[in-house]
Parts: structure tokens; C-alpha cells; sequence
């Protein structure tokens, strides 16, 4: 009888990259893969451990696959089983750990454990699934490409070196391969993902680099960056990565606060300067380029003064979306033993009001982009409509609604939501999906 796995994933894009590669090795030794609310024989969770909410979550769900059946092999993975095995030991629920750098031995592992196809596992080795592609057809529009593991910065409140360990580059060659096989198998946006993507270094070629390299493969299709940190890159660094015209004028930059002092006490090794230096080259390149960042609010010692400064950043830059995570201590890390450390209902207070400054920076972003024409690419029927393609622009990754004047998709905006599609008819959806089209917003 077919055995059954599911799979939860927390954290980031690298998390969610690994995952998809264990869902394929699984899928080859003859698993079925189901969702992870359904009943199934084994549950892998690729947990992250930036925060206490991330690890919560992880061990809610390994109650939840227990009361899903009863006698299913629960495997706590990734990050969180990494650094914090000796806890996760006592948990009944949970029946195997596998750490960051056990992740790519699982198969064999949970198979040799089932009694199934243990020969078949032993013969694909460690790190085979690496460089396949994705088998789902249906969802062939965005894939995310692995460049690099691992940092080295040891930020004072990250516990994610000790996790992820040194930083480890995949060969150039590697990538070119696995990129060209995405786009033979139809994929028309690659997305470049690491733990600190700035850090890839394959023998002093680097991550400008190897976007050049991809960026020269022929085909139609975009790449997109899915983070930078300000601590690996500058003004200069920015100027030059833009100038690849294949690259989505999207970033992710981190900036963790708007506090110079606060700054400073993270490790972060820049300054509001430096990172306004930054934005103001990507948006000379283009004046609606989308920014996402994150940001901690209550960081030990963070004064009023300190949080004002974050919000006058949220107001001043003019991002697209802020992920507001309230400070988290994290055992092993130096933030954790700081003195001053911020009472939780002040943590809840200043994160309140920080995303209310970053909604009304969301829109008032959207607002900007009003009238302009911009490059889409069509995700698939929209969950919502029969007849409905979802589209995602390239610039800011933010969705929207929009209706076309015409099946070749020049539409006028709706509505502007989270979620978005462009409605059109269904024979409209089939020959617009996985394409690129532009948008009237």
C-alpha cells in the first residue's frame, strides 16, 4: 500500500526551496504526497526558529499531525531541530529530529524506518535532489533556485548561523544547469534564494556575477531576488546589480530598524544613511521600485526615540510591505543576555502602531503606481473566478485586480487587495496563464 506524506513549512524561501526537493525525492521512492490537514502515514515539518512564535508553531503541529493519525512518523526538521534537540527530545509527539544538515539524508532514513524501499533510498545519495526540477506541471509559472547556505554575520539577536552553519556557495555550473532546466520545463520566473544570497562566492565570481550568467540564457522569462541584507551590500554594490535588465525591480531589504543606536546593538554594520544610500539608487532606476523589509520592534534597550526612528523610516522610504516581528530572544544569542530588556505588552504596543504606518505605506505605494503600465506575469485561474487569471507585477510582488479591455490583458485597476486577479473570460485564462502581459494600474 502506497504510504502518504505530508508536509509544513515555516520560515524562509530557502525552508520553503528545501521542502519542494524533499517532495520530490519522497515522490521518486513512490509516496504520495498529500496536504498536510489530511490523514497520511508520515509528517516532515521544515521548521523555522527566527522567533518563539516560529517554534510554537512547529510544535503545535506536530500535536496536530499526532491527533491527524495516531500512529504517523513525525519528523521535526530544519532549523528549530537543529539548535534545539534536547528540548524537541521530550516531545512524545515528535518521533525523529533531523537537523539542518540532516535534512538531505531524510528519505533514506524515514524509508529504512518504514521498511519500504530502503535500497531505492540508499541509491540516491545526499544532496541528489538537488538540481531537479519540480514536478508539478500545473504550477510551472515561479521557481526558486538555491544559491547559497549558511552566514557568517552572527547579527546580536540571529540564531540562524547556528543553524544554518558557514557559508557554503553552489558551484556556478551547478546553477546555470538547474536554471536552464527550469526554463526547458517551462518556468518563466526564477527566483535566487539564500540565507544571505549577497554572501555567493563561487572562486571571487560573485552574486552579480552569476545573475549576469543566468540572465545570458536564452528564453523568455524574469529573475527576481528574493532578499538582500544591507550588512553584505551598498550604493555601489546596488547600482550595479540593477543594471541586469532581466532582474524584477522588487527587493527585499532588511532593516531591522530605523535606530542608528539600535543598529548598532543588533551588530547590523550600516547606518540609516547607508541604507537610505541604497533605496535612493533603486528608485533613481526606477521611481516605483518595489521595497519590502523587516523589522524589529522592542529590541533590548530600544528607547521611544529608537522606535520614532523606525516609524519615520517606514514613512520616509515609502515600502511596499513591512513584516513587523516584535523582538523574540533567542537562547545562545548575544541580544538574549543584554540588560533592558523590553516588557512584551510594550513589544505589542509598538508593533501595533507600526503596522498601521506600514498599511498606510502599502497604499499610499499603491496609489503611486496608479496610471502606470507594468510587466505581469500570469499565475493561473485565480481561486476565486471560474474565469479569472492571477497575476503577479513585477514590480513590488504585491498582487492586484484588474480587468482588460482586450484578451491581450491592457486593463484598468479594480481594486487594490492582497490577493489579485486579472478577470477575463476562461478561454482568456488558458492562453493568458504563465505569460507575460501588460498592466494598466
Amino acid at each position: 500500500m502506497t504510504k502518504r506524506i505530508a508536509f509544513y513549512t515555516l520560515g524562509c524561501k530557502v525552508n520553503q526551496y528545501e521542502t519542494e526537493k524533499l517532495r520530490e525525492r519522497f515522490a521518486a521512492l513512490g509516496f504520495s504526497v498529500v496536504p498536510e490537514t489530511e490523514a497520511a502515514d508520515v509528517y516532515v515539518i521544515n521548521s523555522c526558529t527566527v522567533t518563539g512564535i516560529a517554534d510554537r508553531k512547529s510544535r503545535n503541529f506536530a500535536r496536530r499531525a499526532k491527533k491527524l493519525n495516531q500512529d504517523a512518523l513525525v519528523v521535526m526538521a530544519g532549523c528549530y531541530a537543529e539548535t534545539s534537540a534536547a528540548e524537541l527530545a521530550h516531545m512524545p509527539e515528535i518521533d525523529m529530529l533531523a537537523g539542518t544538515f540532516d535534512k538531505e539524508s531524510l528519505p533514506e532514513k524515514v524509508s529504512g524506518l518504514l521498511g519500504r524501499n530502503a535500497a531505492a533510498a540508499r541509491a540516491e545519495p545526499p544532496g541528489a535532489g538537488e538540481g531537479k526540477i519540480p514536478g508539478n506541471a500545473a504550477s510551472r509559472t515561479r521557481a526558486y533556485l538555491k544559491i547559497e547556505d549558511g552566514c557568517d554575520r552572527y547579527c546580536a539577536y540571529c540564531v540562524i548561523p547556528y543553524a544554518r552553519g558557514a557559508v557554503r556557495s553552489r558551484p556556478m555550473s551547478e546553477l546555470l544547469d538547474e536554471a536552464g532546466a527550469l526554463l526547458s520545463a517551462g518556468y518563466k520566473e526564477i527566483i535566487l534564494t539564500g540565507v544571505n544570497a549577497a554572501l555567493y562566492d563561487d572562486g571571487g565570481r560573485d552574486l552579480i556575477a552569476l545573475i549576469n550568467a543566468i540572465a545570458a540564457l536564452p528564453g523568455d522569462f524574469r529573475l527576481r531576488l528574493s532578499s538582500l541584507e544591507p550588512t553584505t551590500v551598498n550604493a555601489d554594490y546596488a547600482r550595479r546589480l540593477i543594471q541586469t535588465e532581466r532582474l524584477c525591480p522588487h527587493l527585499h531589504l532588511s532593516l531591522q530598524s530605523g535606530s542608528d543606536a539600535v543598529l548598532a546593538a543588533m551588530g547590523r554594520n550600516y547606518t540609516m544613511r547607508d541604507y537610505r544610500d541604497i533605496t535612493r539608487v533603486l528608485k533613481e532606476r526606477d521611481p516605483l521600485f518595489g521595497l519590502t523589509t523587516d523589522i524589529i520592534v522592542g529590541f533590548p534597550g530600544e528607547t521611544e526615540s529608537d522606535f520614532q526612528r523606525s516609524v519615520e523610516a517606514v514613512r520616509e522610504i515609502g515600502f511596499s510591505h513591512v513584516h513587523v516581528f516584535r523582538y523574540s530572544k533567542r537562547p545562545g544569542t548575544r541580544a538574549a543576555e543584554m540588560p533592558h530588556q523590553i516588557p512584551e505588552f510594550i513589544k505589542r504596543q509598538r508593533s501595533d502602531l507600526l503596522m498601521a504606518e506600514a498599511a498606510a505605506a502599502a497604499a499610499a505605494y499603491r496609489a503611486k503606481c496608479r496610471g502606470s503600465v507594468r510587466q505581469a506575469l500570469v499565475l493561473g485561474a485565480a481561486p476565486d473566478s471560474v474565469s479569472g487569471a492571477a497575476v503577479e507585477f513585477s514590480a513590488s510582488a504585491a498582487r492586484d485586480t484588474a480587468r482588460p479591455s482586450s484578451p491581450a490583458g491592457a486593463n484598468r485597476l479594480l481594486r487594490a487587495l492582497t490577493d489579485i486577479g486579472v478577470e477575463t473570460n476562461s478561454a482568456g485564462s488558458a492562453e493568458l496563464a504563465n505569460t507575460f502581459i501588460s498592466v494598466i494600474l
